[in-house]
């Protein structure tokens, strides 16, 4: 059982990937994307699905403070809605408020230069997220 967990942004979708036991997470990469143009990196994760065997996914899903949802929760909404008509596996979306904060966190802490952190900070957050679902299940 490997579940795929994505952390989708605006440019960018990070990609994390559980072991075969489903107790941890490694991130994978930062895949780029364009909204605008309705480019969300859905052949490369399809690659990625085959390469591990997916079985499920999780989606970060950015609810506001006080748990309403907004234009980045809706973001997440229709990406799991993408994902469940692409693949026909499994998608849940995951409270992910604070992940991409304690990821950044994380990575000033082990004094990551900021031109570097922005290009893993996407796929940090996708670790915490998928890390954070697979406690939950443990």
């Amino acid at each position: 059982m490997r579940v795929m967990g994505l952390d989708v942004g605006s440019k960018t979708v990070g990609v994390a990937i559980s072991d075969a036991l489903g107790w941890t997470a490694q991130g994978i990469e930062t895949v780029k994307i364009n909204e605008e143009i309705g480019d969300f990196g859905i052949e490369r994760i399809k690659e990625l699905v085959k390469e591990y065997a997916v079985t499920e996914f999780v989606v970060g899903y950015p609810k506001n403070m006080n748990n309403t949802v907004g234009p980045r929760g809706i973001a997440s909404e229709n990406y799991k809605k993408l994902l469940e008509d692409t693949f026909e596996l499994p998608v849940k979306l995951w409270d992910e408020r604070l992940t991409t904060m304690a990821a950044e966190r994380m990575l000033i802490e082990a004094d990551v230069s900021r031109k570097k952190r922005k290009q893993v900070i996407d796929k940090m957050a996708a670790v915490m997220i998928l890390q954070g679902y697979l406690d939950s299940k443990n």
